[in-house]
């Protein structure tokens, strides 16, 4: 029995000194290690963060949706809701949208030292640094896809010219690229929301950063406004045909007292009774559209979402990544432990055959 347990026991000295006996072993194992790492995680191009924080207005609507949803999470329903189909946990849905991101391909952007000027979608094109270690490799990989895509399916050359329904493979793969740029969070208990760009140039990235701010804010209050908006041209299209209306109405109720300055018919009188009501009819329906007008434009001003940015743009100073030094020294201790179990496997399956 004693004889059992000694050997479902590792060895832990022993494997110590199997260790210490295969040093030199180690040492070749991590100058070839840290040569590879190098090689590969040097080249790759270096990528910068800029974020941006944001904390929408919250209206009464907002505020009983926010209730609504903490009841719920405690199986209780309250009896409003939040009639706002896209809330704040949507956001980073909509970023990721095809629609969205082609809009924010059109932002314009220069460089820090102006030598570049020109849309995003041509930078991602054309002007990114690539790594001369794969770039080989994705050069035969696109030109081995090229024989057998099809040909047809080209460049669309501009973000204007990109269709979010039906993109090329060259396109979309743009389109994705764009995307995994892109990073929203919105924090669930103070509704902030952080947007994050990366991009290899760091000055850019926070051009970037603060266009996608930009066009997400234009975004929720193009959608939150529409109705009002609808609202204000409707009853700008009234007030203008009732304002019509009442000026025509002047000039013949004018017209016919001038030609009847002296006549004292009674049916002049009478004619000139019923022009004076219309006059007067068609006053009142213009002061009673003219007043709706305001009042919707007074609605749209209401219904405008304000947006306090906490954290601005700011170009980032050191890179995001990649980690090199992290790199290297995580691929020396994976190799170390890789070998380590490789070279004391014996002693390991013992225990493992024992059981």
């Amino acid at each position: 029995m004693n004889e059992q347990k000694a050997k479902d026991v590792i060895d832990f000295g022993k494997i110590a000194k199997t260790l210490w006996n295969k040093k030199k072993l180690f040492f070749i194992l991590w100058v070839i290690v840290f040569i590879l790492s190098c090689i590969w995680i040097f080249p790759q191009p270096r990528y910068y963060k800029c974020e941006v924080l944001l904390a929408p207005e919250m209206s009464s609507e907002d505020v009983a949706g926010s209730l609504s949803s903490m009841a719920s999470s405690f199986g209780l329903k309250l009896g409003g809701s939040n009639n706002d189909a896209i809330y704040p946990e949507l956001y980073p849905d909509l970023l990721s949208s095809n629609e969205f991101i082609i809009d924010v391909l059109e932002t314009k952007i220069t460089t820090q030292d102006s030598s570049l000027t020109t849309d995003y979608y041509t930078y991602l094109v054309k002007h990114q640094k690539k790594n001369w270690l794969t770039q080989p490799f994705v050069n035969a990989k696109v030109w081995f896809k090229t024989l057998f895509s099809d040909k047809k399916a080209g460049i669309a050359g501009s973000p204007k010219a990109l269709d979010p329904f039906m993109l090329s493979e060259f396109d979309y793969n743009i389109v994705d690229n764009a995307k995994k740029k892109i990073l929203c969070y919105v924090n669930k208990k103070t509704d902030v929301i952080t947007i994050s760009f990366t991009d290899q140039d760091p000055y850019i990235s926070a051009i970037m950063a603060n266009s996608v701010k930009q066009h997400l804010q234009n975004f929720i209050i193009k959608y939150r406004t529409h109705k009002a908006r609808i609202d204000v041209e409707h009853y700008k299209q009234l007030a203008d045909s009732t304002q019509k209306e009442y000026n025509k109405s002047v000039e013949r109720y004018s017209r016919f007292c001038d030609s009847n300055n002296d006549v004292i018919l009674q049916s002049a009188i009478s004619e000139r009774d019923k022009l004076e009501n219309d006059m007067q009819l068609k006053l009142n329906a213009y002061t009673a559209m003219s007043t709706q007008l305001e009042a919707s434009k007074v609605k749209l001003q209401e219904k405008t979402p304000a947006f306090t940015t906490l954290v601005s743009a700011t170009v980032p100073i050191k890179p995001a990544g990649p980690k090199r030094m992290i790199f290297v020294a995580a691929m020396l201790i994976l190799s170390t432990i890789i070998t380590s179990i490789w070279l004391t496997r014996d002693e390991c399956m013992k225990v493992f055959a024992a059981k």
